[in-house]
């Protein structure tokens, strides 16, 4: 399977785990809401994904074609909620700018629907309402989008447009509006139980394949088998090309254990318990070409310097 092929997968992968309504409360209630059941999944809607817009201003027209993962709807109160998810396999340096404008595009089409309505039935009174096209009482429904990174590596990226902005005098700071976007980091995660036993699996599962700790897959799943979807789901969290073709084979539910050895033999296990520790020898060997000492590059990556020191005299990376 080449990579542009795995990446295909993974996309309809993620999406199709997290169209299920009891797998999306979960996430959002446990992340978002710090484990309270404010999302119920019998109150969850699908919702177009496509939020393509055209953008006026004057004579200055620009079309902007975006579509997200997976977005839903939930009543809540007398209104709604919108949330979306965002799925990253690698780290996006723009990823709370790119947030903010799926978000905006969300606001924007629903203003236009507001628009469009108070058009076709000519209810606007004030001058104020025809110049908006809304009317004063009108309001939008909230957006919530969480960005969840699929990757062993720590997210180094930005997770605000203020991380994105150059340093600012505090004057400037003070005036500055900021957009803080929502982050799951698989590797991370270990501090959320989510109630949906479906995604506790996968992202403990997950975690554990990126240390490289097998017997804790075993211990947690025993001989139990876990629904094709959640496999897979699995394989594309850790880039395993023989976990999404054995989960997507299996009938039934697929025996992770048994998967595992059959990763173990091919030595797709130790790629991915591998893929840290090659990162940090290339980090090392470039610390130490700047000068910077065994003792202190040792403690930079949080590895013994009986390690290091043997990366450094191979100083060749993998």
């Amino acid at each position: 399977m080449r990579k542009t092929e795995l990446y295909g997968k993974a996309d309809v992968i993620f999406k199709t785990f997290w169209r299920q309504n009891d797998r999306f409360a979960s996430l959002f209630n446990t992340v978002i809401f710090g484990g309270k059941e404010v999302v119920k999944p019998e109150a969850l809607e699908e919702m177009d994904t496509d939020i393509s817009n055209t953008l006026t201003f004057g004579k200055y027209k620009e079309t902007l074609a975006r579509t997200r993962d997976v977005v839903k709807k939930a009543v809540y109160g007398i209104g709604f909620v919108v949330m979306g998810i965002e799925n990253q396999q690698e780290i996006h340096y723009a990823m709370p700018l790119r947030v903010m404008i799926y978000d905006s595009l969300g606001y924007l089409k629903e203003f236009q629907e507001i628009v469009k309505h108070h058009r076709k039935t000519g209810d606007l009174s004030s001058t104020g309402e025809f110049l908006t096209g809304m009317c004063q009482e009108d309001r939008l429904h909230p957006i919530i989008s969480i960005v969840i990174y699929y990757n062993e590596s720590p997210w180094d990226g930005p997770v605000c447009l203020k991380d994105m902005v150059i340093k600012m005098p505090r004057e400037i700071e003070q005036a500055f509006s900021d957009y803080k976007m929502n982050l799951l980091q698989v590797s991370a995660s270990e501090q959320y139980q989510f109630q949906n036993e479906d995604v506790q699996t996968a992202f403990e599962t997950a975690r554990y394949l990126y240390q490289g700790a097998f017997d804790k897959v075993q211990k947690q799943l025993g001989n139990r088998k876990i629904p094709s979807d959640v496999g897979a789901m699995i394989g594309v969290m850790t880039n395993s090309r023989l976990l999404i073709e054995e989960a997507m084979e299996s009938k039934g539910g697929i025996d992770m254990c048994t998967a595992l050895e059959q990763l173990e033999k091919k030595g797709e296990a130790r790629g991915i318990h591998l893929g840290e520790q090659r990162a940090k020898k290339e980090i090392a060997i470039r610390l130490s070409d700047h000068g910077m000492k065994l003792m202190e590059i040792a403690g930079v990556l949080d590895e013994k310097e009986e390690t290091v020191k043997e990366w450094l005299k191979n100083s060749t990376v993998d």
